[in-house]
């Protein structure tokens, strides 16, 4: 049988006005997107002549407690159309995810108290354009650099990172001083690698929770803290290990005096409940540990390693020391006293222990020991002079020794007899 041939069929373009409709309503939603997005919603100005406004915008005075980002605007004057609002300080306002309040300000304007401008009064370069700061709750007026009004985005990043609350990253001794044991209570994140979500989480959360607590971070995959690793579970590549310090006294400045600080070291697994107790303690002063020095930073090494082990291994022989010596009876305490010269020393140190403790008995001072042995050498001299009688033993004046041997030799012959008296009886 012969292959029968299939018939073609061509298919048709659909009709025009088929597609008219669909291109119409894709050209509309675009219309209507640019549009929507050319509005862009107007940005409130400043009075000047409002004091507190002012004050508010400048120094975050006032209940609301707000931080402000302010682009000097000059106001236009008699109804004419004033300069354009920055496209960069419109974009970030747009976008809406800073936590700030977008103001505009004239800067050119006189402050009544000082006689200055605002841009003299705060320093800002007028220069710079746009001339953005950032001002409020955060602090006085700070200028944002240049560097950062490329783009509205840019601008958003920055003020994130100022204003937003975030962990201070340490990496060298003096950013662990002034970052973190300088302020009154501060929660370091020492990291074993890259950090999962949960912990970046539990430290969003810690951070949302506790506005006052400074949080810092810091590797330890490259980082060794001196001082501090030995109180701390043993660095495992990996696990992280999280610690609070409470500053006792001190600051950085010579009149506060030396730095002091206390620790509570996490010694379970890092979870947020975990991390959240720590915390808490700390700011109830429970469970803190002073250290006699503060903890340094230094890059990890064997050596470093090395030393921190034995001083571990160090602290648990101590431990187990003290818990032998714990569990030993009473009688038992003293039972080294076995004849040897330190047994005797020991038995002796234990009875002078029991007398002070007995009769209230405080150690002398060197000064009372020193004056104690200034006053028996005076009664040792006036004893002295009570035995000493002058005159008794010296010899007449003009008598010799001889002479008064020779009034002696009267002594010689007092039994009475000479010799020649006694009988011989052989």
């Amino acid at each position: 049988m012969g292959r029968v041939a299939k018939k073609t069929t061509t298919e048709k373009a659909p009709p025009i006005d088929k597609l008219l409709k669909p291109a119409a309503g894709v050209a509309l939603a675009m219309l209507g997107y640019y549009f929507m997005k050319g509005m862009s919603a107007e940005i409130p100005r400043i009075d000047v002549n409002d004091q507190l406004a002012l004050r508010e915008v400048f120094f975050g005075e006032g209940a609301s407690g707000k931080d402000f980002a302010v682009l000097c605007h000059p106001e236009s004057k008699d109804g004419s159309v004033g300069l354009p609002v920055s496209s960069v300080f419109q974009d970030s306002h747009d976008d809406g995810t800073a936590p700030v309040e977008y103001v505009l300000i004239d800067c050119d304007h006189v402050l009544p108290d000082s006689g200055k401008s605002i841009y003299e009064k705060f320093k800002l370069n007028k220069k710079k354009r746009p001339t953005i700061f950032v001002s409020g709750r955060v602090g006085p007026p700070k200028q944002v650099p240049e560097k950062h009004l490329k783009t509205g985005a840019m601008l958003t990043k920055l003020l994130k990172q100022m204003l937003e609350p975030h962990a201070a990253k340490i990496e060298k001794a003096k950013d662990l001083k002034e970052k973190c044991l300088n302020k009154d209570v501060c929660g370091l994140l020492l990291k074993g690698g890259k950090p999962e979500p949960f912990v970046k989480h539990a430290m969003a959360n810690l951070l949302g929770k506790y506005p006052s607590v400074q949080f810092a971070s810091v590797d330890s995959t490259l980082l060794f803290l001196t001082n501090l690793e030995e109180y701390l579970p043993e660095y495992v590549a990996g696990e992280h290990r999280f610690v609070v310090f409470k500053k006792i006294s001190g600051g950085l400045a010579e009149a506060d005096g030396r730095l002091k600080t206390s620790i509570i070291p996490l010694e379970d697994s890092l979870t947020f409940n975990a991390m959240n107790s720590l915390v808490s303690n700390a700011l109830n002063g429970k469970n803190l540990k002073n250290i006699p020095a503060l903890p340094n930073i230094k890059t990890r090494t064997k050596k470093l390693e090395e030393a921190e082990r034995q001083k571990r291994d160090r602290k648990k022989d101590q431990a187990r020391r003290k818990a032998q010596e714990d569990q030993k009876p009473p009688q038992q305490t003293f039972s080294a006293n076995d004849g040897s010269k330190e047994g005797r020393r020991l038995e002796r140190e234990r009875r002078r222990a029991e007398h002070n403790a007995e009769n209230n008995v405080k150690p002398k001072t060197p000064e009372e020991i020193a004056e104690m042995e200034k006053r028996r050498r005076e009664r040792m001299e006036e004893e002295a002079a009570k035995w000493n009688i002058e005159g008794e033993d010296e010899a007449e004046e003009g008598t010799s020794f001889e002479e008064e041997d020779e009034g002696s030799e009267g002594f010689e012959d007092i039994d009475g007899e000479d010799d020649d008296d006694v009988l011989d009886l052989d």
